[in-house]
């Protein structure tokens, strides 16, 4: 587990144009917050949604939330401004939008480095097109900057001409080029949004499944889907439980000089105490980050 590893269960897309949401952003439970200066945010708006971003952020008073901005592309004639107020914002992330080659990584770093970002300041790409899904392995290793990428299931799902299932069976192929783009380059992943805020019962089902498929979290419409994101996210107390006798199994092994582990009966190997162990200090980030 990275040293810098914080709980993503749940990011909450907030409407910059909107003040009441931007004012009730820090008491939200959410894991991450991302303020989004694009599809959320009508043309008109967009210098004043910019502004009253930096607003907020600049108020502080918000230990708890991953801050995120999602901007326009450099290619808009917005996208230029964003990067550059970005680079003065306290924000841990820049999230760009409809990422489809390394080239479009490589622009946004040049123009935060020459707006004197700091150097922590990450970068997250939604890959939200068949040609962005493709290009996934070389988008995740164009710069160090690079940190997550995110699913854009909706804009996928309509360039693919693909139902909306409640399997989503039409979308696993480009969820999992994703993830396995993210994972080889060291990157966290988050699952793509839910739309229908009336459909618990669907929300419920894709949140187990992102997880199931290996997603460190979802990408959020609405307050209303925090909680069950969080839930899913989280390692159930029965993992913990498990994760913890693996580990003293495995120990007591060593102890006895035997490489054979056996767990109710299922071999444990180091592969397992590896992931074990990773659970656990996934439950113990999240135990921190609810005290705050």
């Amino acid at each position: 587990m990275p040293p810098a590893f914080r709980p993503r269960r749940s990011l909450l897309f907030m409407p910059g144009s909107n003040p009441r949401a931007l004012k009730k952003a820090p008491s939200l439970p959410a894991d991450g917050l991302i303020f989004d200066l694009e599809d959320a945010v009508a043309p008109a708006a967009k210098d004043a949604a910019r502004s009253a971003v930096a607003a907020a952020l600049a108020a502080g008073g918000d230990a708890r939330h991953e801050r995120v901005l999602r901007v326009n592309a450099l290619d808009t004639r917005w996208g230029a401004a964003d990067l550059a107020a970005a680079a003065a914002m306290p924000i841990d992330a820049v999230l760009l939008p409809k990422v489809e080659s390394a080239d479009q990584v490589l622009r946004t770093v040049s123009v935060l480095d020459a707006g004197g970002a700091s150097s922590t300041l990450a970068i997250w790409c939604m890959l939200e097109t068949p040609l962005g899904v493709l290009a996934a392995g070389a988008i995740a290793a164009a710069s160090p900057r690079l940190a997550a990428l995110v699913a854009g299931t909706s804009d996928l799902a309509k360039d693919l001409h693909a139902l909306h299932t409640p399997d989503r069976l039409p979308l696993l192929p480009s969820l999992g080029l994703i993830l396995l783009a993210a994972r080889a380059h060291g990157l966290a992943a988050f699952d793509g949004v839910h739309l229908d805020l009336a459909d618990d019962e669907g929300f419920a089902f894709a949140c187990r499944q992102g997880r199931a498929l290996g997603f460190d979290g979802k990408t959020l419409i609405h307050p209303k889907q925090i909680e069950a994101a969080n839930a899913a996210f989280a390692p159930a107390r029965e993992e913990i439980a498990w994760a913890r006798r693996v580990i003293a199994a495995h120990a007591e092994a060593e102890a006895r000089g035997t490489g054979l582990v056996l767990v109710d009966g299922r071999l444990v190997e180091n592969l397992h105490v590896a992931d074990a162990r990773r659970l656990l200090a996934i439950a113990a980030a999240i135990a921190q980050i609810e005290e705050t």
